[in-house]
């Protein structure tokens, strides 16, 4: 049963590889990916102890078991032994099963986070600054730092917004949250005080390091500047510093206009360009990519991976996996990890 989560030959190669380079005299030279090996090196030491534990364990359950078979055939207190150690063993198993399932290759990356306003105008833009909202909590609850990269205000809220994310295993977790978030509720927007049905589409990359094979041709992009947003005023920007580049193939879009300066924000977006087209690689790769891309380009009904009511009830559920709960104000304070575990157990 473990045989499906555990490779103990590559795991104790890669831990020695990591080792290794942790021997350089050079290896603190860059001391944000040094930061990050030495978390994969915990980590997959981590994963190898916890199978090793965990096959032992069923090991001995298996000779308790064979045992009971052959000669305590109606010794009820030995069978009653085996249930608590079956018992015991099946409690650790599901309590080390996100640590192994988070064992993809960039699983410890950090991340770019975007929300995106979909159908419902005003009210899909005060969804997006909820979302907003509750990934922040989110990330105060679990020790993640995040900064704004691009912001684009609308009347509600937010158009959209792109957020760096650091944190460990930041992607293992947040890419559960791929897809269309819909929200049903009395409008605050509308005079009537009806109830509307609105729509956000989330969407995660890893932010991948230099090390990885994804170069950007200039001849592939397009790159275009304008007038940065702001507050008006003294605050306003008057230089053309906001940067959208555009991939020409694939037709992937990013910008940022955090920094005043023009030339901060194209190394940011070239740096977002580069994690979503990996992520796009690696959706060609598992032939999910236009399953993913139909769901973003029709933020509306029926590609919603989690519903919010509000009313006439109160529940929020995922339709990937059916958890649902009826405290929407937990959720809506970040209550999140219930849901992310519930899908990495349910499709890795």
């Amino acid at each position: 049963m473990f045989g499906v989560y555990f490779d103990h030959e590559a795991l104790s190669q890669e831990i020695a590889q990591l080792e290794s380079e942790t021997q350089s005299p050079h290896f603190w030279n860059e001391v944000q990916q040094a930061e990050k090996k030495m978390a994969r090196m915990t980590h997959k030491k981590r994963v190898l102890s916890t199978s090793q534990k965990l096959e032992q364990s069923v090991k001995d359950i298996v000779q308790l078991y064979e045992l009971c078979k052959e000669e305590a055939k109606n010794d009820d207190e030995t069978w009653q032994e085996l249930s608590t150690h079956i018992d015991t063993l099946t409690k650790e198993a599901n309590s080390q099963k996100i640590g192994v399932i988070l064992n993809g290759q960039y699983d410890s990356c950090d991340v770019f986070l975007t929300i995106q306003s979909g159908a419902g105008g005003t009210e899909s833009c005060d969804w997006v600054k909820m979302l907003h909202r509750m990934y922040t909590r989110w990330f105060l609850e679990n020790n993640y730092t995040h900064s704004t990269i691009d912001l684009l205000e609308a009347e509600g809220g937010y158009k959209s917004i792109t957020m760096e994310v650091r944190g460990d295993f930041c992607y293992g977790y947040l890419k559960a949250e791929n897809g269309v978030h819909r929200l049903v509720r009395i409008s605050p927007f509308d005079s009537g005080a009806r109830r509307h049905t609105t729509f956000a589409s989330v969407y995660t990359s890893p932010i991948v390091n230099d090390e990885t094979d994804m170069s950007i041709n200039s001849e592939d992009i397009r790159i275009d500047t304008y007038r940065a947003s702001g507050a008006g005023g003294q605050h306003v920007n008057k230089t053309d510093s906001a940067v959208r580049i555009t991939h020409l193939e694939t037709g992937i879009v990013v910008q940022c206009q955090n920094e005043r300066s023009q030339h901060k924000n194209k190394n940011t977006a070239l740096k977002i360009l580069k994690s979503k087209l990996y992520q796009h690689k690696e959706y060609e790769k598992q032939s999910r990519l236009e399953k993913i891309l139909a769901a973003k380009k029709n933020v509306s009904w029926g590609n919603q991976i989690r519903s919010y009511v509000f009313h006439p009830y109160s529940m929020v559920k995922d339709h990937r996996t059916q958890l649902e709960t009826g405290n929407t104000q937990s959720v809506m304070d970040g209550a999140l990890t219930p849901f992310m575990e519930a899908y990495l157990l349910e499709y890795h």
